[in-house]
């Protein structure tokens, strides 16, 4: 039983680790190359007992990560999914054996066969294979971040962040977000990682984005809008799909502390243009009943992104416009009566009392947007001589008031 093409796939593997050939491994386990095609169509329908024929060809476990992946490309030709995936995660299991005990010129094919991992449990569908598959990936943490013999260049330390993107990846993938803690925590217990500073920049983009989510999920929104800041300005301009997914997520804090994106940043996405432009319009001219209007048509797709809540607390800017208005009709007096908001917000399409309307304005002065007070016994809004109402982007700590 002698097969020309495997024994051609498994003296490749050989040289690429007698080499110490990171690029080259990473290349020969991955399941959509074309050698991969050509064992296909060699076994046809292999079997673990079939291929048994090979244990011993060459030392553990490569013997069996070649069998391997011979099952996983055949599963993948046949779009046999739930197959392909089970094999991969014994041919993951058997290369972290491998890889615990090496250097890290490995960490391009662990990045490879871990980044199919993920790719295969996302076609099984369902939350099982997606959380198997960050189980698994956790393990190749684990020997990242324990590496304490190899030399600093040559440290396994330097898989962590892109091991934890893909972990973290998975996790929101299922909606199991809480679980990131766990990884998170594991990080900061090990003060030996390198800086992210000094990792590869996809890494530390992909790393800031998911603790940019994961604060903007807490509400620790300055956190937030820091991390995804710091992943936008870091992002390769080439890389417009990662761009959008970051600004779907810092616009609407940057909406928050008073700073609108430009036109010319939203035409080069349009899918964020078409989301957002109702609510800065709404917010310019401080109309109330379009910002509403766009919550309501938008609100499906905001609920969908976690955005909702957030844009709606950012209606509070649409009312401040709406006040300003009021103020410069008053020829920018100092004491304006509560009754011409109430009017205000009645045109507005706001059905609310002047008890109502006088909330609104404490409220506004409460949070920073106005500078003043209110006289309740004389029904009258006594507004500050000198910046009555603040830049938006002035206030101090936009994000506490929220």
């Amino acid at each position: 039983m002698s097969s020309a093409k495997f024994s051609t796939f498994l003296t490749q593997i050989a040289e690429s680790l007698r080499g110490e050939n990171g690029p080259e491994l990473a290349y020969l386990l991955k399941p959509t190359s074309e050698h991969g095609k050509g064992l296909v169509k060699e076994f046809r329908n292999p079997t673990k007992q079939s291929l048994s024929y090979y244990e011993g060809t060459m030392d553990s476990p490569w013997d069996e990560i070649a069998i391997q992946y011979v099952l996983v490309v055949n599963h993948c030709a046949k779009k046999r999914a739930i197959e392909a995936f089970r094999e991969h995660c014994t041919l993951v299991s058997l290369f972290l054996r491998y890889f615990s005990v090496n250097s890290g010129w490995t960490l391009p094919a662990l990045f490879s066969i871990l980044r199919d991992l993920r790719d295969l449990a996302f076609d099984v569908k369902g939350t099982a294979s997606m959380e198997e598959a960050a189980r698994i990936i956790s393990k190749a943490f684990s020997a990242c971040v324990t590496d304490r013999q190899s030399s600093y260049a040559e440290s396994r330390k330097w898989g962590v962040y892109y091991v934890v993107g893909l972990i973290l990846k998975c996790y929101f993938r299922v909606r199991r977000i809480s679980l990131s803690k766990n990884i998170l925590r594991a990080i900061d217990a090990n003060p030996d990682i390198p800086p992210l500073s000094a990792y590869p920049r996809s890494h530390q983009v992909t790393y800031r984005y998911y603790i940019g989510m994961l604060s903007f999920l807490n509400e620790d929104f300055a956190k937030s809008e820091q991390e995804l800041t710091l992943a936008f300005y870091n992002c390769y301009t080439s890389a417009r799909s990662n761009q959008q997914r970051i600004l779907t997520y810092l616009i609407p804090l940057r909406i928050l502390r008073g700073h609108l994106p430009s036109s010319d940043l939203l035409k080069r996405f349009p899918v964020l243009e078409d989301l957002y432009t109702p609510f800065i319009a709404a917010i310019r001219t401080g109309n109330i009943k379009a910002y509403d209007n766009a919550l309501v048509k938008f609100e499906r797709r905001l609920v969908d992104l976690n955005l909702w809540l957030t844009l709606e607390r950012a209606r509070e800017l649409c009312i401040r416009g709406l006040f300003r208005k009021v103020w410069v009709a008053s020829q920018r007096g100092t004491r304006i009566p509560i009754s011409l908001f109430h009017a205000a917000l009645h045109i507005a399409g706001m059905e609310v009392s002047q008890e109502e309307a006088e909330c609104l304005v404490a409220n506004m002065i409460y949070k920073g947007f106005m500078r003043g007070y209110v006289s309740h016994e004389k029904q009258m809004v006594v507004v500050a001589n000198t910046n009555a109402f603040p830049r938006l982007a002035d206030r101090q700590t936009p994000y506490v008031s929220l």
